[in-house]
């Protein structure tokens, strides 16, 4: 058997560092032989938010560490890895520089080809990772905590966008909703605190539902919950699950309305293949999983979600494609610049 050839992927767009190792042979998840994440919420806690500075920081005192644990519990020393991928945009500047500089310098020292890595194409790509069964073209929603947007995907490096949202993608809103709850942990609480929510005690009607196109609009929900918190306030417990329970419906119902018209929309390729992927953070959640697995099921299409650990930002996706851009002959000269605004349609 010849020696397996390795990618080292290396994750710092935002709040979490993250180092991976995945491996050509073998098929599906199997492929994944490490992917540790350090979490910053701590650091940012009592900011309310992700601040640029202190995450940079965060980064360049973590990074190393996670990279050697990545390789420890991969099995491999850094000589065995073949490629090294890092995000090089969108994001956060000061992460992006401090990933892309480390993965440089590993590259220049080990004499390894570097591969610069769009997150955002890092997202769209990790289902086909998972799923040995997806082929090109699919339809795609990626909705993370900054990005709102429908996709025909092509390849790996080819998008056709269809719509995003105008303003606010949903992630944030939930973040923000959150805040305003004086609850921690964003989206991921959210759901947790509307297990024990009334979906229906507040009703908030869908935007941009008479607009015939798959673009997506946010910041007037966000708005109105905005509002309705501030003059229901002091909150109690239940009153704050309710609101939670709505949020959720709300967002998964203005996901749904834009989705069901892309799904309509979406070139005659696409729905021959009949496969719609979901991902990005917000993919995560259980209740917006369970509406489009119900709207697939009632228009002919196989929906494919990531596992619940690789929705939200890691290191796995980013050696996943920097492993497919390899195979393509996509390498990267170390002089590659980062971008914080870098999008698909760009590819």
């Amino acid at each position: 058997m010849e020696k397996d050839e390795l990618i080292l992927g290396i994750e710092t767009s935002c709040d979490e560092t993250s180092a991976a190792v995945v491996s050509f042979q073998g098929n599906g998840i199997e492929r994944l032989k490490s992917n540790v994440i350090y979490s910053q919420i701590c650091e940012h806690l009592e900011y309310g938010g992700v601040v640029p500075e202190i995450a940079a920081r965060a980064h360049a005192n973590t990074l190393f560490p996670v990279i050697e644990q990545a390789l420890s519990k991969a099995g491999v020393s850094i000589d065995d890895i073949s490629a090294i991928a890092a995000t090089c945009g969108p994001g956060l500047i000061g992460g992006l520089l401090v990933g892309s500089l480390a993965a440089k310098t590993i590259a220049l020292i080990k004499q390894k080809p570097f591969i610069a890595i769009n997150h955002l194409a890092a997202h769209a790509q990790v289902c086909r990772f998972v799923y040995d069964s997806i082929e090109f073209p699919f339809l795609l929603l990626l909705i993370s905590g900054g990005h709102c947007q429908f996709l025909e995907v092509y390849g790996i490096k080819q998008y056709k966008l269809l719509g995003e949202t105008l303003d606010d993608s949903a992630g944030e809103v939930f973040d923000k909703i959150a805040r305003l709850l004086q609850v921690s942990g964003g989206g991921a609480t959210i759901e947790k605190m509307a297990v024990n929510g009334d979906s229906k005690r507040f009703s908030f009607s869908i935007p941009l539902k008479d607009r015939n196109d798959c673009d997506m609009s946010f910041s007037g929900l966000k708005t109105a919950f905005r509002v309705l918190i501030e003059k229901m306030a002091p909150l109690s417990m239940q009153d704050k699950n309710d609101f939670a329970a709505c949020l959720q419906k709300g967002i998964a119902n203005a996901l749904i309305d834009k989705a069901r018209r892309a799904l309509g929309m979406t070139c005659e390729e696409v729905k021959k293949k009949r496969t719609f992927v979901v991902s990005g953070g917000v993919a995560a959640n259980q209740t917006i999983r369970k509406a489009f697995q119900e709207l697939c099921d009632c228009s002919n299409f196989q929906l494919f979600c990531p596992p619940i650990h690789l929705c939200t930002d890691n290191a796995a996706m980013v050696a996943w494609l920097g492993l497919e851009q390899y195979k393509a002959g996509f390498i990267n000269d170390i002089s590659f610049t980062p971008k914080p605004r870098w999008a698909l349609e760009k590819l």
